[in-house]
């Protein structure tokens, strides 16, 4: 047995799930990042897709991964127990990256599921052993420490990530890129399994109590009607929501909203008070996932199509030499036509009917900044852009945390409530930074856009990400009846999920949205109304968490 550690210094364990989450997470936002492009690509041996397609695929991709968590963090505290579950996941999700470095629709749809069912099976469950590790009296002080230090793991990982899969797919293919995903993985399992003895002790399993909602009843009460209507959504004639997989979300998600809505009104007293400031929450952060999620749609588009990404020649050298550029040359090439169902044409030989064109880089700029003939200029690859906010992360949390400590000292730092309404507001400044951008030339159908309008973008979004995201658990866990503690974590879930795929409904439709102040206006629009709504709400949601937890 360990000797009792003193207060004041981090056990082992720490480091050891902030290695394993570091390489899960370089994974992922590997994937996730170039995801999008490679399903968009036509000239680099990607899936050919349009972006509506790419979209529909994307945000529907999100929105499953996020609803996951949820059924397996409740397999694993009624049955396998949490390492168990951390390696069948992470065992899944590497299986569906390397699936990913195959090409056809068949490896897309196995890998995509792959990963999926595995993110379920670890992305709960590796927290939760953090959380356990920290119920110890002497490490309780540390608590929230141990977590900002092990979501800073998961944005290293995401910030390396993306020069990875630059180099990589630049140097070798897009199958490459993605295999480095499983590999990544792969060595987190390994490091994870090397050091067992560290963590085995928290991997305690919660014994059913009997006001516990059994897995059967939840099934029968959640997960079949889903079913059923995910079902009548997808064979629905016609698409009321734009495709058969939108229709078949939306379809599913009504009867799991009517759950949680029956579950709030049968509540009574203080119960029933606490679930609905929580359901209230969970509706406006809808908005804050939405615009979250525009990281791997619409704002991956901007940065593809819309943005500058040329650099400054006196870098260019050692940026090429470590291939992290593209060229890019006027020379007309051949690219592939695509019908309807937005695939490539074939003629009866089974050849790629093709057109002319330039790179489609060269569509919105200026002919007279086009490259001369037999000449290229480079680009820097779109992914790129994706590591802005898990630098910004990096960088603002730990002021960000030292200034929240600084006012609660003073008796002045914001309520729980306070900082989701902060958080809807700031977001949609960065939304609303994206609407400037449009604005800052003269059409972005013909000039690019300058990239530090990205940085600003989401610089401004990973305050509001500091403020929202790591207190959202928390947040569950205070207000929740602990009967209903793991259904409630499925709700906020859910609320992420919901983002998602509204962002890949939005992004889906972005060709749509000719004036694209518009696209980016609606969300700042909502995320205002968002945050104004909370603050109405302030006296009452304040009054809620004081009296089940004793403070605001």
């Amino acid at each position: 047995m360990n000797e009792p550690l003193k207060t004041g210094k981090h056990p082992r364990a720490l480091f050891v799930l902030f290695i394993t989450e570091m390489w899960e997470r370089f994974g992922y936002y590997l994937m996730v990042g170039i995801l999008f492009l490679y399903l968009t690509d036509t000239r680099t041996g990607g899936m050919g897709f349009d972006n509506k397609m790419g979209a529909d695929v994307v945000g529907t991709f999100i929105a499953l991964v996020y609803l996951t968590p949820f059924i397996g963090g409740l397999i694993a505290d009624r049955y396998l127990g949490y390492i168990k579950s951390i390696f069948i996941g992470g065992a899944l999700m590497a299986a569906g990256y390397f699936c990913l470095a195959l090409p056809g629709d068949t490896a897309l749809y196995v890998a995509l599921s792959l990963i999926i069912v595995g993110n379920g099976f670890f992305k709960p469950n590796i927290s939760t052993l953090l959380g356990n590790i920290y119920n110890k009296e002497e490490l309780k002080p540390l608590k929230d420490s141990a977590y900002n230090i092990f979501y800073m793991g998961i944005n290293i990982g995401a910030l390396f990530c993306n020069f990875a899969a630059a180099y990589l797919r630049n140097k070798y293919g897009w199958g490459y890129a993605f295999a480095a995903a499983g590999v990544g993985l792969t060595f987190g399992l390994i490091w994870l399994a090397t050091q067992l003895k560290h963590v085995k002790e928290a991997d305690i399993r919660k014994p059913m109590q009997k006001e516990d909602m059994p897995m059967s009843k939840i099934f029968m009460y959640v997960f079949l009607p889903a079913i059923i209507a995910a079902v009548i959504g997808w064979f629905l004639p016609g698409n009321i929501f734009g495709s058969d997989s939108n229709d078949a979300f939306i379809f599913a998600c009504i009867p799991v909203v009517a759950f949680y809505v029956g579950i709030w009104r049968k509540s009574i007293g203080s119960d029933k008070k606490a679930i609905g400031a929580l359901l209230f929450v969970f509706a406006i952060s809808i908005i804050f996932w939405t615009i979250y999620n525009q990281n791997s749609t619409g704002l991956t588009i901007w940065a593809e199509t819309y943005t500058d990404r040329q650099i400054p020649a006196s870098i260019q050298s050692s940026a090429e030499s470590i291939d992290m550029l593209q060229s890019v040359d006027a020379t007309p090439r051949e690219v592939p036509k695509i019908d309807e169902y937005m695939r490539a044409v074939r003629d009866d030989s089974g050849k790629v009917i093709n057109t002319l064109g330039p790179d489609p880089y060269l569509n919105n700029l200026p002919k007279e900044q086009w490259p001369a003939e037999g000449q290229q200029i480079k680009t820097v690859n779109a992914e790129l852009f994706q590591s802005i906010n898990p630098f910004f992360i990096i960088v603002l949390t730990p002021i960000l945390v030292g200034l929240l400590a600084w006012l609660r000292r003073r008796g002045k730092e914001p309520t729980t409530a306070s900082k989701f309404g902060l958080a809807l507001f700031i977001s949609g400044l960065s939304a609303l930074a994206m609407v400037l951008a449009v604005m800052s030339v003269p059409s972005i159908y013909t000039h690019k856009t300058a990239a530090y309008w990205l940085f600003l973008t989401y610089f401004i979004f990973t305050i509001s990400e500091v403020f929202l995201s790591p207190i959202g658990l928390s947040f569950v866990s205070k207000l929740s009846p602990p009967r209903l503690t793991a259904l409630m974590m499925g709700g906020w879930f859910l609320s992420t999920s919901l983002g998602g795929k509204v962002a890949g409904v939005m992004a889906s439709s972005w060709d749509s949205f000719t004036d694209k102040r518009i696209f980016f206006g609606i969300i700042a629009v909502a995320a205002f109304i968002g945050g104004i709504w909370i603050f109405a709400k302030l006296k009452s949601l304040n009054a809620i968490v004081k009296e089940r937890t004793g403070s605001a």
